[in-house]
Parts: C-alpha cells; sequence; structure tokens
C-alpha cells in the first residue's frame, strides 16, 4: 500500500521539522505534500533546504487550512491519503507505523483516527481529541467528495466526521501520543482564544446541534484486533448500528 501525507502549513518553520523528520522515514508513506499556505517566515524555503524528498505547493496568500488541503489534493497520486497537522510535537513514529500497518490489513475500514491521548482532560471531556483530531488515514476519493462543499477552515474534520456517519463507513481510531501546538501557544492569549471560541462556533453552524451530538455520543470506536478466527470477520469491524 503506498500512501501520501498532506500536510497543510502557515508559519510553522519553528516546528515542521519534528513532523518532517518523523514522516520522511515511516514505512508505507511514499509521497509527502506540504501545502504552504502563503506563509511569511520562509517554511517553504526551510522544507525544500532541508528534505528535498518533500514536494512543497506554494500559495500566494493564506487561504485556511481546508482551502490548501484542497488545493493540496491536485497532486495527491495515491488512493490512501494520510492528513498530517505541521505543529504537532511528541510524534512517535511506532504508533505511525502502526496506524498504517492496521489500514492496510483491514481494508474493511475506512477511516483511522490518531486520537490524542494526551490532551487535557477537558478536550476529552467534549472528544476533541478524535472529533477534530487532524491525523486521519483515509481514502483519497472520500476526502475529495468531503470537499466538494464549502467548508469554512475549522469545519474539515467534522465535514469527513459527517460523511463517514451517513454514508456508513466504518472509522475506528488509534492512540496517537502528540499534540498539537495550541493557539494561545502562538497568537497568544487573547488572540488565541478567540480563534479558538470562533472555531468552535464554525463547527457547530456548519453541522449544526444535534448532529454535533451525534457525533459526541456515537461516533467511532476504538481499534481492536483481537478476532477468534482469520476467517471471521473482526468484532470491531461490524458497523455501527446508529
Amino acid at each position: 500500500m503506498n500512501v501520501t501525507c498532506l500536510i497543510p502549513c502557515f508559519n510553522e518553520r519553528e516546528r515542521i521539522g519534528g513532523v518532517l523528520d518523523v514522516i520522511v522515514g515511516t514505512a508505507c508513506i511514499s509521497q509527502v505534500i506540504c501545502v504552504d499556505d502563503g506563509s511569511t517566515d520562509g517554511t517553504a524555503d526551510f522544507i525544500q533546504r532541508h528534505w528535498p524528498e518533500v514536494e512543497v505547493v506554494r500559495l500566494l496568500q493564506n487561504v485556511g487550512k481546508t482551502a490548501a488541503i484542497k488545493y493540496g489534493l491536485k497532486y495527491v497520486r495515491h488512493k490512501a491519503l494520510l492528513m498530517m497537522d505541521a505543529d504537532l510535537q511528541d510524534l512517535r513514529k511506532y504508533e505511525l507505523e502502526a496506524a498504517l500497518q492496521a489500514y492496510r490489513k483491514y481494508d474493511s475500514v475506512d477511516m483511522i483516527i490518531l486520537r490524542r491521548i494526551n490532551s487535557p482532560w477537558f478536550v476529552k471531556w467534549y472528544r476533541s481529541d478524535v472529533l477534530l483530531s487532524g491525523e486521519r488515514i483515509l481514502k483519497t476519493a472520500d476526502l475529495r467528495q468531503v470537499l466538494r462543499q464549502r467548508l469554512k477552515c475549522y469545519q474539515l474534520e467534522v465535514a469527513i466526521n459527517r460523511y463517514m456517519l451517513r454514508h456508513k463507513k466504518v472509522v475506528r481510531w488509534m492512540p496517537w501520543s502528540a499534540m498539537n501546538t495550541y493557539k494561545v501557544d502562538k497568537l497568544g492569549v487573547l488572540d488565541g482564544s478567540r480563534k479558538e471560541f470562533r472555531m468552535y462556533v464554525d463547527i457547530v453552524n456548519y453541522v449544526g446541534f444535534s448532529h454535533m451530538l451525534l457525533q459526541l455520543t456515537s461516533f467511532t470506536r476504538k481499534m481492536r484486533e483481537k478476532q477468534k478466527s482469520e476467517s471471521r470477520r473482526p468484532r470491531f469491524l461490524q458497523q455501527l448500528k446508529l
């Protein structure tokens, strides 16, 4: 199985190196695309200088994560896609490889979400460690379908969740120690808090309160590889009854 890793980035020169060091050495990943979303800190040049094997797509102005990913899809060569954020800390290669191996082994699984297990308790309480995780393995064709809609910057992950639910796709999560860098750490407490608040407003406005509750209560379970025989379909692959 060949996988494309797609990474949107905006002014992430100080953080993206730790991500790329793991990604470029990971088995199964044969194409890495970084979409530079109008960075002003030299992110694109930094990537090309230190990781020449990475394909860098440059956008002249900042268009937001969702639009950057949509643009980057034009360059994806493989049917399987790994979405990855550029600001992650404490990535562990063995966790990523375990998720990729599971996705390859169990072809009935349509998407695996890498759950941020080290998130603060309040993030876990409303399941943002799963529902809003930017690290996902899925079919490129499914993401293309999701992006046929008009989406704002912060709505992509919940839009993918809704698509998977509506089309009765099988989705599972696996543990992921990496953590994203919070907006308050990048922008300061005031500006960061404003962006966080706007993000959640955009999300609820897009999916609606009732569907957000559905995602909170019913969407995806942990991936388990316990099975009684190779000839019998594993229980964790059974479709959720919603």
